[in-house]
């Protein structure tokens, strides 16, 4: 057809290939695969940032998805460092209170996952009610550069318990337990995971007393993040009721906040993560009410609020994580090559008549430089004619145009007629001289 060789499809497939192999590049670019290692920003050894954080990292190693946990100071800590984008940390669990979208406008959230519990507990027989008890004692407090020691710091200001008037420690959760088991301190008040030993430890033992924060309510008014929560009685253990009654503490919300830059498969899993995680119930809410995208302080991301509405997608209900991405990322790339080669189409028709016409000037070129040399040529070269001219039917015959461009074909060939006719004529004339002039 069109007298194409094997050279012209070759040509054809090499083109094809560089422009698969430029949307692919483009793709690459635009379209990112996701990346298959992320680092989580956790809190100290033994904190309940840390436990969330090797929980997650369990959970996303079902799906391939390798993950790095970074041991900090707590919130704060871990706020720097996601703000830094040469930190190399990419998720990090904080505490609500410490910033906001405002000051930290490259992140989002994934929403808020759990409450962040102030644990307030003494030694000897007083009961704590009121932060204002605690003047003159020695208190245990987290780590400097943790959400819970400034919060923590910022209750007891309210109630007036400064430096001036107690003496504050620096302590992991499970060095404080041990400080106030020895007599160094007299109280800690720091956030503990409700799962830790350590909560256990010191709920379980009579020799602590857990502060019942009556005035809590006004805390909340006076500081909006912070929350009012009440540890039922008996939901340690119920058997021996402990708590003996119910308990009023404080504490706020923990988000995790990624940033704006994180590849929306990845932030997709992150969903699917917390979900697992946190939609269960726990001992101060109940089930389905974690991760909650109501979050009053940093916007939460697209796909993290249509997971929490919709669930997973299709696709992912049914293959892996990656097998997922490297279909949508292939649907993609024939998206983009048919936006590509679909508007070529309309050139289409045009070029191909643009490729007829080019052939048959070219058989016509080859048919006008026949006419011109029968008009000078000898009986040799008259012969010769005859041969080419038959050479350009059999081409043009093999030219192999549609039949709507049959008014061309045969144009071509009536004047192709004409000129063997005349080629022939010439010949016989010339052979009639020689037989005269030969009697």
């Amino acid at each position: 057809m069109l007298g194409y060789t094997r050279w012209h499809l070759t040509l054809v497939i090499v083109a094809t290939l560089i422009l698969i192999g430029a949307i692919w590049i483009a793709l690459d670019v635009l379209i990112p695969a996701p990346p298959k290692r992320i680092v989580i920003a956790g809190s100290f050894s033994g904190g309940h940032f840390e436990v969330l954080a090797h929980r997650y990292q369990e959970l996303l190693a079902r799906d391939g998805l390798k993950v790095a946990v970074r041991s900090t100071a707590g919130s704060v800590d871990n706020l720097i460092l996601l703000g830094n984008p040469h930190s190399g940390v990419d998720v990090a669990i904080v505490q609500g209170g410490i910033s906001d979208g405002q000051r930290a406008p490259d992140l989002l959230s994934l929403g808020r996952v759990d409450y962040q519990v102030f644990w307030l507990f003494s030694r000897g027989q007083e009961p704590i009610t009121d932060v204002t008890q605690l003047r003159g004692k020695r208190i245990a407090l987290g780590p400097v550069g943790s959400g819970t020691r400034i919060v923590c710091e910022t209750i007891l200001r309210a109630g007036g318990v400064t430096w001036d008037n107690a003496s504050f420690s620096n302590f992991a959760p499970q060095a404080a337990v041990d400080a106030l088991e020895r007599g160094n301190v007299d109280a800690l008040f720091m956030n503990f995971a409700p799962d830790s030993p350590s909560l256990k430890r010191l709920l379980n033992n009579p020799d602590y007393r857990l502060a019942n924060m009556t005035e809590a309510e006004a805390l909340t008014r006076i500081f909006p993040y912070l929350v009012k929560l009440v540890l039922p009685r008996g939901v340690i253990d119920y058997e021996r009721k402990i708590p003996a009654s119910d308990v009023t503490l404080l504490g706020t919300t923990n988000v995790v906040l990624v940033r704006d830059s994180l590849h929306p498969a990845i932030i997709d899993l992150l969903a699917k993560t917390l979900t697992e995680v946190h939609g269960r119930a726990g001992i101060f809410h109940h089930a389905g009410e974690f991760p909650n995208i109501a979050d009053p302080e940093y916007p939460v991301a697209e796909e993290a609020r249509d997971y929490y509405r919709n669930g997973p997608s299709f696709l992912n209900r049914y293959l892996p994580f990656w097998v997922t991405n490297f279909v949508q990322r292939i649907v993609a790339l024939v998206l983009a090559a048919i936006a590509v080669i679909l508007p070529l189409f309309s050139y289409g028709p045009r070029l191909y008549k643009w490729l007829i016409e080019y052939r048959l000037h070219a058989l016509y070129r080859r048919l006008r430089s026949i006419e011109e040399r029968l008009q000078k040529g000898t009986d040799v070269v008259q012969s010769a004619l005859e041969e080419e001219i038959e050479t350009l039917e059999h081409d043009m015959v093999n030219l192999g145009l549609p039949v709507r461009h049959s008014d061309l074909y045969f144009s071509v060939k009536s004047h192709l007629n004409l000129v063997r006719i005349r080629i022939r004529s010439r010949v016989e004339a010339a052979s009639r001289r020689k037989t005269e002039s030969n009697p």
